[in-house]
């Protein structure tokens, strides 16, 4: 693939980079930011589950925005705003305050990855798209690997709110890029109308859904009306699916999920999302609250998963030309589960080096399933309907992430509650079976893969390494 195809998708993927900098950061200095603002750690994930709602209710918004202002519009202005969020969340003195301005980071986030991903699948050719997928995964990979060191070197020796101001000179930098070397991309000739009434009953739907897994079990709500706000919120869904479909122009066509391949990206891949969304949260706080860590230790040895995410650059595009996407799907899959599982096996004596090297293996097979996944996904996707399949992709992970935060927030203390503990009182073992289940879940994506047929996403599989220099 030339250089020219390469900064693309390096330049698409450069929110992804201030996206999982930020998380992985935020995630290291947990513990830091709960003793400034005088709260439990564990009730921080209040702060990382508004973002990740934040981003799921706003999302349906970016196919619209694209068609109707030009994707490198709303792409510039989004990095912006996100970076704007960032630096207030930099100045937020409460729990309250700090979720709040994670909702405004969010909204610019919500834009960002894709209008990104979207960009990337109209600028590059089906032959090129494992490659360029695979430079797409090197800014957020990055983004992991530095994350770690980073926040721990800011809480060790200043202060956490730099996680967060650390982003405005990073997204100006990526707003640069992209005016200088992308090519505005209109979607259609025809722009469709707003579809309100849709976007009022989804961002219903995810708000109801999500804010019921966030307060269920912490006594914020009584229990009825905890299922209350699901049932809503699952009304409001079902009500969205079935008006949509009689729509010519809804917010996000759900005909995408007629294609196969797509179809199991996004159902059959949510198990392998959700333990993404856990394992980042659950480590650090596994390393510093239960083994005694610093924070720049903890992020000497988290990093160890980005590593092995950075590695699968260099072993991907051989590997599915050799295998294929279902062979390469399935066995990823285990292995990551395997190597999830294997975490909860950590004890504080356990070797550093012993403890990274798993790690490392984990991240690079997670990345490979991943890399595999939201690449056949798309193989199928007519032009016509690539922003929708973007925005209904983008707030599927997102929901994911979402729920891996609470799912894995609430197997601890729920560990902690059933050993007579204190749940906010954290020790080592509390955290070991949050990661069998993690681990364990993300087999069940597996009944998916398998159904695939061996041949699917040949046209995608590359091409020759000496046409690929070209």
């Amino acid at each position: 693939m030339s250089q020219r195809k390469r900064l693309i998708p390096v330049i698409v993927a450069f929110p992804l980079f201030l996206q999982n900098l930020d998380t992985s950061v935020m995630a290291t200095a947990l513990p830091s930011i709960a003793r400034s603002l005088r709260v439990q750690p564990l009730q921080l994930n209040l702060a990382i589950t508004s973002y990740l709602l934040s981003l799921a209710v706003f999302l349906p918004l970016s196919g619209w925005f694209a068609e109707r202002f030009g994707a490198k519009r709303v792409f510039c202005w989004a990095i912006a705003f996100f970076s704007l969020g960032s630096a207030l969340c930099g100045a937020a003195t409460s729990l309250g305050s700090l979720v709040v301005f994670r909702v405004i980071q969010g909204l610019g986030g919500a834009m960002m990855v894709p209008v990104g991903r979207l960009i990337l699948l109209r600028s590059v050719a089906p032959a090129f798209m494992v490659a360029a997928m695979v430079w797409f995964t090197v800014p957020p990979a990055i983004g992991r690997m530095v994350g770690p060191l980073f926040g721990g070197a800011i809480v060790t020796w200043t202060s956490w709110r730099w996680i967060f101001l650390i982003n405005v000179p990073f997204g100006a930098l990526g707003i640069a890029l992209a005016w200088k070397f992308i090519d505005d991309l209109s979607a259609d000739d025809v722009r469709r109308p707003f579809d309100f009434i849709g976007f009022v009953l989804m961002a219903l739907g995810l708000t109801g859904l999500l804010g019921a897994l966030e307060t269920a079990g912490k006594q914020v709500l009584p229990a009825w009306e905890n299922w209350g706000l699901a049932a809503i919120g699952l009304a409001a869904l079902v009500l969205y699916g079935w008006r949509s479909r009689r729509r010519a122009d809804p917010l996000i066509d759900l005909d995408v999920l007629r294609h196969p391949t797509y179809r199991t990206s996004i159902i059959g891949g949510t198990p392998l999302r959700i333990a993404i969304g856990a394992s980042p949260f659950l480590l650090p706080l596994m390393l510093q609250l239960g083994f005694g860590l610093s924070p720049l230790d903890s992020g000497l040895l988290t990093v160890a998963t980005a590593v092995g995410s950075l590695a699968t650059r260099t072993v991907m595009t051989r590997t599915i030309r050799r295998f294929g996407f279902r062979n390469l799907l399935i066995a990823a899959t285990a292995l990551t589960s395997f190597f999830y599982m294997s975490y909860g096996f950590f004890r504080p004596g356990t070797p550093h080096l012993l403890m990274f090297f798993t790690m490392l293996l984990g991240g690079l097979f997670n990345s490979m399933a991943m890399v595999a996944m939201q690449t056949l996904g798309f193989s199928e996707i007519p032009k016509p309907l690539m922003s929708h399949a973007t925005t209904l992709n983008s707030m599927a992970q997102q929901l994911s992430l979402s729920f891996g935060v609470v799912l894995g927030a609430t197997l601890v203390s729920l560990t902690a509650w059933f050993r007579d503990g204190d749940p906010h009182q954290l020790a080592a073992h509390d955290f070991s079976p949050a990661f069998f289940a993690v681990g364990a879940m993300t087999l069940i994506s597996m009944a998916f893969f398998i159904r695939l047929h061996p041949d699917e996403g040949q046209s995608m599989r590359g091409v020759p390494d000496e046409v690929e220099e070209d």
